[in-house]
Formats: C-alpha cells, sequence, structure tokens
C-alpha cells in the first residue's frame, strides 16, 4: 500500500485539487512504466506466515537487504517498514506480504530486469535465514489469527474501520496480493480514454492472472478469490466506476468521486492522525473534527487518493488493479500487456472498440463472473476467453509498434513477454486452473505440496 506523499502546499481554492492531478500529463517521450508487485513469506519448515520480528521474520528479510545491496531504510515509530534505491521502494503490506513498487522505467525490459534483481536479492537473503516467498493472489491456508498486522499506523487505523464498511476488508489487508502496473497519460483526453479502457478491461486481467482458487486450505470456488474479495470490502471506495464513461468525465469528476470518499487518516509529524469516516469537504472548510480549524494541503489530498481502491485508480499516473500476485514471468507479463493495450494510440483505440459497447451491468457481470470462472466466464452469450484472446492480440500489436528493443538492440520488442498469457489463451488455462489440476491430481488434495511447486 502507498507511503505517505509529501512536497504539496497548502490547498487555497478548489481548482487545485483537479489541477494537482492534471500535472501529471506528460508528453509521450516521457512516458514511464512504474511495476509493483507483493508476495507472501512463509518460514520453510513450517509453512508458517513470517512474523514482522525474530531471526526468521520481515524484519529479517528487509535488514538483510538493507546491509548486502545498500538499500536506505524507511522507519515509523523505530521500526524497519521499508526501503528505498534508485527511484524504487520495498515495503509492507499490512500482512506482512513484501512488495516492491519499482522505479518508473521506459521498457518492459527495464521493468524485468528490476523484477529479477530484486527477487534474485530477496531470494538470497530468504534462502539463509529459512524463509521462502511464493506469489499467490490469496494466502492458501493462512487464517487471519496467524497473520500478524504490521507496525504501521496506516494499517493500525484502517484495520479497526473495516469492519464497520464492509465484510472482506482485513481479508483483503492481512491474506491477499496482487501485481498491478502504474501508466500515464498525455493530455485529459487520454487520461479519459485510457481510464475507460482500463476499467472495462480489469476483469480481462483478472481472468488471465487468476491465481487465487485457494482460501483457508481448500478450494474456494473462484479461480481469483482476491478478486472475490475486494468485491465486498467497501462500495464508497471500490468498483467499477460507472461515472467514469458519463460524458464530460475528466479531473474535475474524479476530484468530486474522490471528496465523496469517506477518509482515513491525515499524516502529521511522522503520525496518523484518526479521521475515519470523516469528509475531505468538511476538511476543505476547517472543519475536520480530527483536526479542528486545520485545513489540507496538498500532500493530504494526494494521501487521500490513495485510500480509494477501484479497479483503476487516478492519481498523477492510472493505476491498474485487477490482477492476482502469480509467477515470476507473469510479474512482468501484467505491465506488458496494459503497455501494449495503452502507450500506442493504434491499440487504444482498438482496446476501446473491443468494450465501448457495454453497459455498466455488463462491465459489473464480467467483474463478478472473472474472479469466479477465469476464462471460462460468460456474459450475454460473450466467452471471456474469445475476449481475452483478442485483447492480448491487441496488446502484441501495441508492444509491436512501440518497437522498443532490449538485450542491447538484440531483441526487436517487448512482445515476448507476453508469452505466458499467450499460452493461457492456447490452453484456456490460467495459474488458477494449474492449481487446481495439481490439487485435484497429482497433489492429491495436498495443499502444502504449493510450497515447494510454486515459490520464487
Amino acid at each position: 500500500m502507498s507511503i505517505p506523499q509529501s512536497g504539496g502546499g497548502p490547498i487555497t481554492h478548489h481548482d487545485q485539487l483537479a489541477q494537482y492531478l492534471a500535472d501529471g500529463c506528460k508528453p509521450k517521450a516521457d512516458w514511464r512504466i512504474g511495476t509493483e508487485h507483493e508476495k507472501f513469506g512463509y518460514c520453510k519448515d513450517t509453512h508458517k506466515p513470517l512474523p514482522f520480528s525474530g531471526e526468521r521474520s520481515i524484519e529479517a528479510v528487509l535488514s538483510g537487504l538493507r546491509d548486502r545491496y545498500g538499500w536506505a531504510p524507511v522507519t515509523e515509530g523505530g521500526f524497519l517498514i521499508g526501503l528505498e534505491k534508485d527511484g524504487a521502494n520495498v515495503s509492507l503490506e499490512p500482512g506482512g506480504a513484501l512488495e516492491l513498487s519499482g522505479a518508473p522505467v521506459e521498457s518492459i525490459h527495464q521493468t524485468c530486469d528490476e523484477v529479477n534483481s530484486h527477487l534474485a536479492e530477496v531470494k538470497s537473503i530468504a534462502d539463509e535465514i529459512g524463509v521462502g516467498f511464493i506469489g499467490l493472489g490469496a494466502a492458501p491456508e493462512w487464517s487471519h489469527d496467524e497473520m500478524p498486522l504490521m507496525p504501521k499506523g496506516r494499517y493500525k487505523l484502517m484495520d479497526a474501520y473495516m469492519d464497520k464498511v464492509g465484510t472482506s476488508g482485513k481479508m483483503m489487508m492481512r491474506r491477499t496480493c496482487t501485481v498491478q502496473v502504474n501508466l500515464d497519460f498525455g493530455s485529459e483526453a487520454d487520461m479519459v480514454q485510457k481510464m475507460r479502457v482500463a476499467v472495462a478491461l480489469q476483469p480481462v486481467a483478472t481472468a488471465l492472472f487468476a491465481n487465487s482458487p485457494f482460501f483457508e486450505g481448500k478450494p474456494n470456488g473462484h479461480k481469483s478469490w482476491r478478486s472475490r474479495i475486494w468485491r465486498h470490502l467497501d462500495d464508497a471506495r471500490t468498483g467499477m466506476l460507472p461515472f467514469v464513461f458519463e460524458e464530460g468525465f475528466g479531473f474535475e469528476a474524479w476530484v468530486q468521486y474522490a471528496l465523496d470518499v469517506p477518509m482515513y487518516f491525515v499524516y502529521r509529524n511522522g503520525e496518523y492522525v484518526d479521521a475515519l469516516g470523516q469528509s475531505f469537504r468538511d476538511f476543505l472548510n476547517g472543519k475536520l473534527p480530527a483536526l479542528p480549524g486545520e485545513t489540507p494541503t496538498l500532500s493530504d489530498w494526494a494521501d487521500h487518493l490513495t485510500t480509494a481502491f477501484p479497479e483503476a485508480r487516478l492519481k498523477q499516473f492510472i493505476e491498474m488493479r485487477g490482477a492476482d500476485g502469480g509467477p515470476w514471468r507473469r510479474l512482468c507479463a501484467l505491465p506488458a500487456f496494459w503497455v501494449g493495450l495503452t502507450y500506442d494510440q493504434e491499440a487504444l483505440d482498438a482496446a476501446w472498440d473491443l468494450c465501448k459497447d457495454w453497459d455498466e451491468e455488463t462491465r459489473e457481470a464480467w467483474r463478478v463472473e472473472a474472479s469466479i470462472h477465469g476464462l471460462q466466464a460468460q456474459v450475454n452469450g460473450q466467452s471471456m476467453h474469445d475476449i481475452a484472446r483478442e485483447a492480448v492480440a491487441i496488446a502484441q500489436t501495441g508492444l509491436r509498434n512501440r518497437a522498443m528493443p532490449g538485450a542491447g538492440g538484440m531483441v526487436p520488442d517487448e512482445t515476448h513477454f507476453l508469452n505466458a498469457l499467450n499460452e493461457s489463451i492456447e490452453t484456456g488455462k490460467t495459474p488458477a486452473d494449474e492449481l487446481l489440476d495439481h490439487y485435484n491430481g497429482d497433489w492429491n488434495g495436498d495443499l502444502s505440496k504449493i510450497y515447494g511447486a510454486f515459490s520464487y
């Protein structure tokens, strides 16, 4: 999850809220790719999740990365809760999952180099202390009580609030992992088209990357249980955002949406001030109960924008949020999919043509059916398998048109990063299907086999 934002001065006029978003506009030559992925850590001998501190712990992994590989520490309340280096950061999810938030880079080649380097570093530390890491969308066996809450003020506030607004918030915090990509836009019109494609086709990513068919030790009836969890978290800050498809959508419309998202906190002097359920509109008027008489800064606005969790999220870039965490090679496939669809105008237009006739009910139906059935989902006589096939083909065209070479020019473009998705299209099987095949086949229902077979 996001770290506190900084660098914004006082908000003195409403227009600054939309201008903050508009300041994300960049010429195409400056568009970058920021990939984030989360993974679960566990003790190799017991298969139990890692505590925060101790000989085999999250803290031990972070300390090892800091000491051996030159990462700068990030602390809160005296605890080591993250690392920074070269524009990237390593942070903790609420239940202890380790996240790499990659630096903004120009190509998927660089993204994959970054992912490979990070996972190799993590593995070198983890192996020495008897720890493993695995990429899944949901914890396969662990109960809520087995998952420790990390010592971050933001998480303590959120944890106390979740049961008041939904039924699965604490599951999301402790027992889900994702891979996502953050992408740029060139103008308000470009943002609008990209957001519409991003929201409408997010269920395609959910289907292609479905990788959470188990929960609490058994099959759960969904290909992406992580996606199901998000559907029951908090209706005020999640979902498929119908207003994005309405005439007149733009930066100001997002401002109005975000202002209606109830607050979590205000970050002041290294502490998270409890503003749970309060209104940013009141904050603008100096009437926030948590900080009477005080008005917000742009840093507060940036923080607040990180507390909305729709399927695609607008900040000064667009976050694609629909995919389960997964195997090593799919960590590069996710950015390749979305870069291919959105960073080439021919591909972006084709992607919009694929989904522009869907109404609100159809988009929501795809969201639900993708989480349950993955590539086997059906809505209104259409097959997700067919839609995904077309979407991946469009992404392939977009990457080919980008012609971004790698390996010193030996690789002409980024299309090979879609190979994992093309295999799913050919076989009709996502990682969730492969896991279920093993569970019902050679594992004989023994889910403990997942650690040895699918860890990094």
